[in-house]
């Protein structure tokens, strides 16, 4: 049995899963081997300091996989944006094939992508957002559920409603995102509407994730209770993983303080050391809930081909077999 749908036709890969955009982790190592096991991924733009790394990162990637792989452009307002137009006439001078968006407004980002028949996929948090996005003429959409790590949006919607509630109005295909980690997710995310599953917390735990192996078992050892909402007041709420960095800048955050008042605790600059150092304790780093669902640190191939196993089993079985028994009865 092979599972095929809309997603996997349209990008040309052998199984229904996608690794999206992950700030410092979505680099080569980790997009080669998704790319080498049948999967999409997408490195992250934003995660190189400058286009002409990106365009040496694309470089690399394709030294490691011949196989289909994306980039990742997020469009974040701030007072000093990074080059986005510099960075995206890198990913299309490199005759990258699949960008994944993120962000605020990225109309003129498809519409340069789209010119040069590159596939774009829309990631969202509400069904509003997916069909705004799919009038911009993207050809895929990413749907987040609360469940996400990152940013989960402000309706505070779960994937189980949120994914068929966008499946309903959606006619482009769409991957169903938070909270997904094994077979019994992507069994869901079908049933529920969606044409295959984006992950990303579930392939920070895996062997060729560039993160300190510190950070990969603190993933194992907590649960799915072990996150923490930051910048709720703010009206930019962000998952990250609960840790004493987290629940102080929650602290100062719930008394009305201004952002400026936390900028010590979250900057990235030491969220990245944390990931690099080992220590979960030393910032903030993102995780969803799906730590809950995570027991081992696979191969990247090796956490596919299990998923896509367990898939197949349940739809062979389980779910044949409560067929069987309703024909019975």
């Amino acid at each position: 049995m092979v599972i095929k749908t809309r997603f996997t036709e349209m990008f040309g890969v052998d199984h229904p899963i996608a690794q999206g955009g992950m700030q410092w982790v979505g680099t080569a190592e980790l997009v080669s081997a998704v790319a080498n096991a049948g999967a999409l991924g997408f490195l992250t733009a934003l995660t190189q300091p400058t286009p002409e790394a990106l365009t040496r990162e694309i470089a690399r990637t394709r030294e490691m996989t011949d196989k289909p792989f994306g980039v990742n452009l997020t469009i974040l307002p701030s007072i000093t944006p990074p080059p986005y137009e510099e960075y995206r006439q890198a990913i299309i001078e490199a005759g990258i094939k699949a960008v994944e968006t993120a962000g605020y407004r990225p109309q003129e980002h498809v519409d340069a992508f789209k010119a040069h028949g590159i596939k774009v996929i829309h990631k969202c948090t509400a069904v509003r957002h997916a069909l705004s996005a799919e009038r911009m003429g993207v050809d895929a959409i990413s749907i987040d559920g609360f469940e996400c790590a990152g940013h989960p949006g402000e309706d505070d919607i779960p994937g189980l409603i949120l994914i068929p509630a966008a499946a309903d109005k959606v006619t482009v295909p769409m991957l169903a995102s938070g909270g997904f980690g094994d077979g019994r997710g992507l069994v869901a995310a079908l049933a529920l509407g969606a044409d295959g599953i984006n992950m990303g917390t579930r392939f920070c735990a895996t062997a060729e994730a560039p993160i300190h192996q510190g950070i990969k078992q603190a993933m194992i050892d907590n649960d799915e209770r072990a996150t923490e909402l930051l910048f709720r007041s703010y009206r930019n709420t962000a998952r990250v993983v609960k840790n004493s960095v987290a629940l102080e800048a929650v602290r100062i955050e719930r008394q009305g303080n201004p952002f400026e008042s936390i900028a010590h605790l979250v900057k990235g600059v030491r969220g990245r050391e944390g990931l690099i150092n080992g220590d979960p304790e030393h910032g903030i780093w993102s995780a969803g809930m799906v730590q809950g669902l995570i027991h081992d640190i696979p191969t990247v191939k090796e956490l596919i081909d299990r998923i896509v196993s367990e898939a197949e089993t349940l739809i062979q079985t389980r779910l044949n077999r409560a067929l069987d028994h309703l024909e019975a009865a």
